[in-house]
């Protein structure tokens, strides 16, 4: 690819980002985009990406790199602490994200994420979960033992996730703030929260009940 088409391809990248955090992802055609832009081919957008889940993956992927060197770090040091510190784990889980709050790129970046994992199918994570190399899988392999056997069961990781990346785009929606680093530390408490938080006799009863009619 030669230097017009890196250019044109970044462009694209920038403006999807920018249009996807303000309209929101289905919420602008990819014409607009182009157009914004400025490139002046109306394939370029196919020719680079294909379609807009293609666009969608390169805008995602672009800050993807930060945020899991960023995590490994974390989690590295997690595991030569202190045992079970649930603290601990959830500042792995936000701060490396919450770091995008400090600059307009990364608040874009925030407000596609909450808004993609909000979905009633959310279109991220899949691929983290069943990835040994990703940090969100190492990140949920290490808060399992952490669990209630019935929390886990009941998606407690996963509300632990879209909770930090909801609150996130809040934030990076509402910014840019002379300064985060109370909000993120009050969300690390929170999410630490939402880890431990013990399950009550009726959710424990109500999930037997569903073991008991999804037997055989």
């Amino acid at each position: 690819m030669g230097t017009a088409g890196r250019e044109t391809r970044e462009r694209l990248i920038e403006t999807a980002e920018r249009l996807f955090a303000a309209e929101g992802v289905y919420g602008v055609s990819l014409r607009e985009i182009v157009r914004a832009s400025g490139a002046r081919n109306v394939t370029a957008l196919q020719y680079h990406f294909g379609d807009r889940h293609g666009l969608l993956r390169a805008v995602l992927e672009r800050h993807r790199a930060e945020v899991e060197s960023a995590r490994h770090a974390l989690l590295d040091a997690y595991e030569a602490g202190e045992p079970d510190d649930v603290r601990a784990l959830s500042a792995a889980l936000v701060r490396p994200l919450a770091a995008k709050l400090a600059y307009p790129s990364g608040r874009a970046y925030l407000q596609i994420l909450g808004e993609l994992v909000n979905r009633p199918e959310p279109l991220i994570g899949r691929a983290s979960v069943s990835d040994p190399a990703d940090s969100t899988y190492r990140w949920r392999a290490l808060t399992a033992p952490l669990l209630e056997e019935d929390a886990a069961r009941l998606h407690r990781r996963f509300v632990a996730v879209r909770f930090t990346m909801i609150e996130l785009a809040r934030r990076a929606q509402s910014g840019p703030h002379a300064d985060d680093r109370l909000f993120t530390s009050h969300l690390i408490d929170l999410v630490a929260a939402v880890l431990l938080a013990p399950l009550s006799a009726e959710t424990h009863r109500l999930a037997a009940e569903r073991d008991r009619e999804r037997t055989p």
